[in-house]
């Protein structure tokens, strides 16, 4: 990859930022495609994050993702935000405009549905309920997806429920909060799980959830993707169920952005995948 001085320049903001596979996606796409630029990681501490995102356009760079804990408080730095990113009220994707305006996007949902497709093509998810674990920025992105999917009872558990309240209020109707300690039950009868919280990452605590309720035709899905299968995931792929890791969503929700950014739409392939596992 050669980078000259007109390289535009692309990167992810959060806090920490060293866990980012991120940088290691789009450089990849970068040197693939032959194109001059560059993506970097920036830890961003949280009381600086709008001091940061105003410097984008100073520094000269095109735009950059949003991560943990950003994406909920970025969405006050915008100048523009769009309808979904304003729904989801969460931002993760930041263009700077040829005038220095700051434009919000959110391709969570984006990411995590063509995860899905890639696993679990034959899902549909119309009239069905399904239960989702966790009210974080992600999560928003996640449920707005599957609402638009079609699906029908939304159960959402969150371990502080004042949390999950809030998301139900945002997003609307659908959606039936639960007591954290009634996970387990909540999987009776439904047709999908995702785990949108950090239980189950590699040094952030175990996930505990029986899965005896859960129908065997369900499909379960994890945000999480170091490790790339998660103990849920090994557990639910042991019982039958299709399983969808993390990682595919973190590849397909960087494709809106590189686009944007070095106006080229990349592809997820075996040979990014591989790249990114290391092998």
């Amino acid at each position: 990859m050669n980078i000259s001085g007109n390289a535009r320049l692309a990167g992810v903001m959060g806090w920490p930022i060293a866990h980012s596979l991120s940088p290691r996606i789009h450089n990849y796409w970068l040197r693939e495609l032959g194109i001059d630029g560059a993506y970097v990681p920036l830890a961003v501490a949280p009381e600086n994050l709008a001091d940061a995102l105003s410097a984008l356009p100073k520094l000269g760079f095109t735009g950059v993702n949003i991560t943990i804990p950003h994406k909920q408080a970025a969405l006050a730095a915008m100048d523009h935000v769009d309808d979904l990113a304003r729904r989801i009220g969460a931002v993760n994707t930041v263009t700077v405009g040829d005038d220095g305006a700051l434009n919000g996007a959110n391709t969570d949902g984006f990411g995590f549905m063509e995860n899905l497709r890639d696993h679990a093509p034959d899902l549909d998810l119309g009239g069905d309920a399904v239960v989702v674990l966790g009210a974080g920025g992600a999560a928003r992105g996640i449920v707005a997806a599957l609402m638009d999917a079609g699906a029908g009872d939304i159960r959402l558990l969150n371990r502080t429920r004042a949390r999950a309240d809030v998301l139900a209020a945002d997003l609307g109707p659908t959606i039936q909060t639960l007591d954290w300690q009634d996970r387990a039950a909540a999987l009776e009868g439904a047709a999908f799980l995702v785990n949108c919280t950090s239980l189950g990452m590699t040094g952030a605590g175990a996930l505990d959830l029986s899965l005896d309720a859960l129908p065997t035709s369900a499909v379960v899905a994890d945000a999480v993707y170091t490790p790339q299968e998660t103990p849920l995931l090994a557990e639910a792929r042991g019982r039958g169920n299709i399983t969808a890791g993390g990682l595919g969503m973190l590849l397909h929700q960087a494709r809106p952005g590189f686009a944007a950014w070095f106006g080229t739409e990349p592809e997820v392939t075996p040979a990014l995948i591989a790249h990114i596992l290391g092998d």
